[in-house]
């Protein structure tokens, strides 16, 4: 006999339902996520593990592809991979613990806690610029020849900092944002300056132990490591092993490892106190250059903003970074006011992981997902290696108007140059041809088919090209250079200081979105303009005219249009051939 109250019964089977219904939707949303992720890897565009939480319960978890190739060994939930620079949000908060306990000051010179660095710099870049990647200290990664002569060596970090504590700054300490894998370099130093321990040492005993993070640690090369992935890239449409990288080049910057299910667990203890006081954590999630409403800004090892998710009108508060390292690229997006989470971790470099993100937000919340394109360089290298290229022409004429495939400026720039290293000059023509005709506004494709027509021999068609790619890009000093050696009786213009006045400037002040979680936020400083996309640095904009300005940091223009009364209504990027118009929002 059921002696329960007829209420409390009632009470009970619709609590039942309610979760029943729950688990129905999460196994609805991760067969979604699964059949998502399945056309990234059918298309090569993702070879890794997968985690999907919601609501703070763990909806999907999953691998694709090998963590081995060479044995077949398939990637599983469990499989360790390299984070790259996702160790950077561990150092913050190393950081931010010895902060805590009185050892750092946010505020504090480099030269209080490394006296033995150069004064001129250290005396005035702090812990706060350095963790906000706003030190000016240049990223010694992009030191020329970096991979090719330093990144194959062990170095202790005292005589690594040596490579770049001398060089000159990129712009005075706290007036700009340019990432520098040099700034986290050094906190990894200051960390063990302080505290007399190895950076590994005190990474597992104040983070990783109490976090239960049993599967995740520093990297080294030769300690065996079970469930290690191994780190594979493209070449010429296959997968070949990455290149070596000693472990103690990207140190603080990136040399950990972990699985999807410990950062879960990494995620989860951020929402409590664990590791750190809920007013440090606050200090540690709040961007210094932007604002929420601005777009997305660099806080403590974590980059934040605030996102649109599909058809939704509202904004959520996006928590992320992402990784890349020989071999690996990853990814950690963080939703905390409803408690998402999405991780990837993939080992064949370069998978387009902010893509598959978007997606998987997108099923979470019910929302319209965008099919991936699969890519045409793959194909194309195929057709073209093996058919008559005007059978290739024809192919690529079908590909190129169908929704299912996707065109890359750069990956067909690089499979041409690819074919013309090779040998391969007419098929090597053939394919620059086909990306003029995709990106017909954009420099450099002529640019690049001018040195295959130089090195074919045909004079004329180079000239044609690099007069081309100059008229399109008058900053363009390459092709200048070769119209000289082609004979041609070419200077490059000069340039010549646009001058915009300070109200029409100020008239282009706002935040333009170009896309549901792309937006462009301009902002002015003086007689300057400035530009900051969704998750990257701000970047000055110069002036051709006054509705026209370029970028000096990549090839690109922004022309800004106004309405009949004269109101900036939108932007338009000009990049890669492309016109791209962003609304006005704000």
């Amino acid at each position: 006999m059921n002696n329960t109250p007829i209420r409390n019964r009632f009470y009970l089977a619709i609590i039942a339902v309610l979760l029943a219904v729950s688990a129905t939707f999460a196994q609805d949303k991760a067969a979604k996520i699964d059949a998502l992720v399945q056309q990234y890897v059918a298309n090569r565009q993702f070879n890794g593990t997968v985690l999907v939480a919601e609501h703070g319960k763990v909806i999907f978890k999953k691998g694709y592809g090998m963590a081995n190739m060479e044995w077949n060994i398939p990637n599983t939930p469990d499989t360790k991979f390299r984070l790259g620079s996702i160790t950077k949000q561990f150092t913050a908060m190393l950081i931010m613990q010895l902060v805590e306990k009185g050892k750092l000051k946010l505020n504090g010179k480099i030269t209080d806690y490394l006296p033995d660095y150069p004064k001129a710099t250290g005396d005035k870049i702090t812990v706060h610029h350095l963790l906000t990647h706003t030190s000016g200290i240049p990223n010694y990664t992009n030191v020329p020849r970096f991979f090719e002569t330093l990144a194959r060596n062990p170095y202790t970090p005292t005589v690594f900092t040596k490579e770049f504590s001398n060089l000159p700054l990129d712009f005075e300490p706290g007036t700009k944002f340019n990432y520098s894998n040099s700034g986290y370099f050094l906190l990894g130093v200051i960390v063990e300056k302080v505290t007399g321990k190895s950076y590994a040492d005190l990474l597992k005993e104040t983070i990783l132990i109490p976090a239960q993070l049993n599967d995740t640690g520093y990297d080294l090369f030769s300690p065996i490591l079970p469930k290690r992935a191994a780190g594979y890239e493209k070449e010429r449409g296959t997968y070949v092993n990455a290149p070596y990288l000693d472990m103690s080049i990207p140190y603080a910057a990136g040399s950990m490892y972990s699985t999807v299910e410990d950062l879960y667990r990494w995620d989860q203890v951020l929402y409590t106190d664990k590791l750190l006081s809920a007013s440090l954590k606050a200090s540690m999630f709040t961007p210094f250059l932007g604002s929420y409403e601005e777009g997305f800004g660099y806080a403590y090892g974590w980059i934040v903003g605030k996102t649109k998710v599909g058809e939704r009108k509202d904004s959520l508060l996006l928590i992320e970074h992402g990784g890349g390292i020989n071999g690996f690229n990853t990814l950690i997006s963080r939703l905390p006011q409803d408690k998402q989470l999405v991780v990837l971790l993939n080992n064949t470099g370069g998978a387009p992981l902010s893509g598959i993100r978007k997606n998987i937000l997108n099923i979470l919340y019910n929302q319209p997902v965008e099919a991936p394109k699969k890519p045409i360089t793959d194909l194309l290298r195929q057709s073209i290696l093996s058919e008559p290229l005007a059978k290739t022409q024809g192919k690529f004429s079908a590909w190129k108007t169908d929704k299912t495939y996707g065109i890359n400026e750069n990956d067909l720039n690089n499979l041409g140059y690819e074919l013309m290293g090779s040998g391969k000059l007419p098929e090597s023509i053939a394919v620059f041809t086909f990306n003029v005709d995709a990106f017909p506004k954009s420099y450099n494709v002529y640019d690049s088919r001018g040195e295959a027509y130089m090195k074919a021999g045909d004079k004329a068609a180079a000239i044609q090209d690099y007069k081309k790619s100059v008229e399109l890009n008058p900053r363009n000093t390459n092709g200048f250079d070769k119209l000289k050696e082609l004979g041609e009786k070419v200077e490059a213009p000069k340039e010549t200081a646009v001058t915009v006045d300070a109200q029409t400037l100020e008239s282009y002040v706002g935040n333009y979105e170009l896309a549901p979680s792309f937006s462009i936020v301009i902002t002015r400083d003086g007689d300057k303009l400035f530009g900051q996309a969704t998750g990257q640095s701000k970047f000055e904009l110069f002036a051709e005219s006054k509705t026209k300005f370029y970028l000096k940091v990549v090839e690109a223009q922004v022309t800004f249009d106004t309405n009949d009364k004269g109101e900036v209504t939108q932007l338009i990027l000009h990049q890669n051939g492309r016109d791209m118009p962003g609304k006005r929002v704000k």
